[in-house]
């Protein structure tokens, strides 16, 4: 079970507090590459509005940035200094997007740091790009390369990431760890490990069940693939859990790391 935190700081924070509660884990540092890919149209709101009709990506970033404008403007005097903070915050993409068309119509300068309103085009005239994720436009591309002639922009980031293994299968510790990673770990990392924990609990203990009964392994994998899915029922969901043979050999090894089995050629010990 993988948690991802965003700093070594909080990473050995994180094992430090899952020690002292006696639950076993290591910390784990990786280099990984980001990348992402967006389709990138550009004109004055006006003609985009026009060419985008029926492409519902590029209509509902339309109305976003109307009420963006609307909001902005609206509180905004001409020769009026804003500080960039006071306009917009880091997830307020709308309203860089229409600054930075403002600044290149020339209806706001930039003086010692502040923003200052020299005059209110209409919106339709101003110039803006737009960036779409490219898994989020798929189903339109056909369309888009018709109206816009898209171009294409590839960022990749290369990051550093930090992560704490848990590595514990009993269900009592599995919940003890999330709780105690919700304090670090980012809120996505958590829910996949509360997945990725609770499905690995349901498993280890089928597996030890058979194990009572089958002392062969091959036996013992034959009896679990029959059982493929392995289905937990909750109140309003359900987790259905596959696998294939050679991701239940290296299980199998981890459970036996842990001492809840032995295996030696094709005899099980529980």
């Amino acid at each position: 079970m993988r948690l991802e935190v965003l700093s070594r700081e909080d990473m050995n924070a994180l094992s430090r507090e899952l020690s002292r509660a006696g639950i076993m884990n290591r910390t784990r540092e990786e280099v990984s590459p980001q990348i992402l890919h967006y389709i990138v149209i550009e004109g004055t709101y006006a003609e985009i509005l026009e060419k985008g009709e029926g492409i519902e990506p590029v209509e509902e970033y339309l109305e976003e940035l109307k009420a963006a404008y609307d909001e902005m403007l609206s509180d905004w005097g001409l020769g009026e200094e804003k500080s960039i903070e006071a306009l917009f915050g880091e997830s307020d993409l709308g309203k860089l997007i229409l600054v930075t068309a403002l600044m290149e119509a020339g209806a706001v300068e930039e003086e010692d740091g502040k923003l200052i309103l020299r005059e209110r085009p209409a919106l339709d005239v101003l110039k803006i790009e737009l960036r779409f994720p490219i898994d989020e436009v798929e189903e339109y591309l056909d369309g888009l390369e018709e109206r816009f002639n898209p171009s294409m922009v590839t960022e990749y980031t290369l990051e550093k990431n930090y992560y704490v293994e848990v590595m514990e299968v009993e269900r009592e510790l599995v919940e003890a760890a999330l709780e105690i990673a919700e304090e670090y770990a980012t809120e996505e990392s958590v829910v996949e490990a509360m997945f990725d924990g609770i499905a690995r609990s349901v498993l280890a203990d089928v597996i030890l069940e058979l194990a009572e009964k089958y002392r062969r392994k091959n036996e013992l994998m034959e009896a679990l693939l029959e059982r493929e899915p392995i289905v937990v029922e909750g109140e309003r969901e359900r987790v259905n859990i596959y696998f294939d043979e050679e991701a239940i050999e290296d299980f199998l090894k981890e459970l036996q790391t842990l001492g809840y089995l032995k295996v030696k050629g094709n005899r099980i010990w529980v």
